[in-house]
């Protein structure tokens, strides 16, 4: 695993964007840039892309993806060290995963407002379309579980869990350290268990 910290990394890793299982979301990705005004990374292409299983469907993205330009576990950030460290413990393989924001755009600021929300949720939507593999959702926060009624019906199986974000660490000890088995439940739920 190597961190995105160095330009040479991101730069290997846009080059990456052009495989299969990725062309499609990096597509995805371009034309929300065409409508949102704001910074919207792309989708890790070290992840599974179009062919993930699991959905880890986070809040917003944060200061790493405007530094990296990447939803990534391999930002240099305390809350992609949690995601690595639970994804880990979880033993949710990462070419059957993929990261993505419930508003995937990064406005300089972690506030989300109901317009950022409602466009999120019209963007996940088309988002689902482009992941024929995918069984399974963790909504990791409170901003993420609004997807929930869009979610409701689709067959999709809906795993909930705290935002992995050292906030949640300071300010709920317990349903950070529920974290993972929580991530744990995803995979049996992929597996088919």
């Amino acid at each position: 695993m190597t961190l995105l910290t160095s330009p040479d990394e991101i730069a290997r890793r846009h080059a990456l964007l052009a495989r299969p299982a990725h062309a499609a979301l990096a597509a995805f990705v371009t034309d929300l840039r065409a409508t949102l005004p704001c910074l919207v990374p792309d989708m890790d292409p070290l992840d599974g892309g179009t062919n993930a299983r699991v959905l880890l469907l986070l809040e917003k993205p944060g200061p790493g993806a405007a530094r990296t330009g990447f939803v990534s576990r391999d930002n240099p950030s305390p809350t992609s060290a949690a995601i690595r460290g639970f994804l880990r413990r979880a033993l949710l393989p990462r070419e059957q995963t993929l990261l993505w924001n419930t508003v995937p755009a990064w406005n300089g600021t972690i506030r989300v407002t109901g317009a950022e929300m409602t466009a999120g949720l019209d963007h996940l939507d088309a988002l689902l379309r482009l992941l024929p593999r995918l069984d399974t959702v963790i909504l990791a926060g409170a901003r993420a579980a609004r997807a929930e009624a869009l979610l409701h019906g689709t067959g999709l199986r809906l795993v909930r869990s705290a935002h992995p974000s050292p906030q949640v660490r300071a300010a709920f000890p317990q349903r950070w350290a529920e974290i993972p088995d929580a991530w744990a439940q995803a995979r049996e739920d992929s597996a088919g268990g």
